[in-house]
């Protein structure tokens, strides 16, 4: 994923809502909302910037990060046919290593938040499966629409992709992968995962 939108899923996954009240939200994006009001809150604690809180203050963002994100449905999505072939050990494995990358490609990187704000637009929710729809907001007024694709289980709704201008990170990933494995072997993929660690 290039740099823009790495930035950009960095802030919209930071960022609390600076828009009108949400009273047309759904539970979707009222969800989502509470976990980036709770990141903000995370970027914004004076103690936890202190060098010595950093591992502190890391653990944090990842706890809620895992709380935002459907690491396994990521996973499976990631790997998409490639998924069914693989051992429980593997799936869990593929699920871990796809939730550290993440963590470190972007989790790692929260601290690029100066000053932009995102808009929630609305959700659609259809059966198990809703879209929130965001635009992140610069400090030039340029705007760059993020939406997340999220899925029901039980009463949450988490993120299983996230779509900035048009880029899907899964289908970014999934192709990654695809071409990986077509040519080598999961472990393969695991081992240059791990070098992205």
């Amino acid at each position: 994923m290039h740099a823009r939108c790495g930035r950009a899923l960095v802030i919209g996954l930071a960022l609390a809502v600076l828009a009108a009240p949400r009273a047309w939200a759904g539970a979707p994006a009222d969800q989502l909302s509470e976990r980036v009001d709770q990141v903000l809150k995370v970027l914004g604690d004076q103690e936890l910037k202190a060098p010595a809180k950093a591992a502190e203050r890391r653990e944090a963002l990842r706890r809620l990060a895992f709380e935002v994100f459907d690491f396994e449905e990521l996973a499976k999505r990631c790997l998409a046919r490639h998924w069914e072939a693989r051992t429980p050990a593997e799936r869990s494995e593929s699920v871990q290593l796809l939730a550290d990358l993440i963590e470190r490609s972007y989790v790692g990187r929260m601290d690029a938040y100066s000053g932009e704000r995102v808009v929630f637009l609305g959700d659609t929710i259809d059966g198990e499966l809703a879209v929130v729809r965001t635009r992140i907001v610069t400090k030039q007024s340029a705007e760059l629409p993020v939406d997340y694709r999220m899925l029901r289980r039980g009463d949450r709704w988490r993120v299983y992709d996230v779509t900035i201008e048009g880029v899907s990170l899964v289908a970014n990933y999934r192709s990654q992968f695809d071409r990986i494995l077509q040519r080598s072997s999961f472990q393969q993929l695991v081992n240059q995962v791990k070098e992205k660690r």
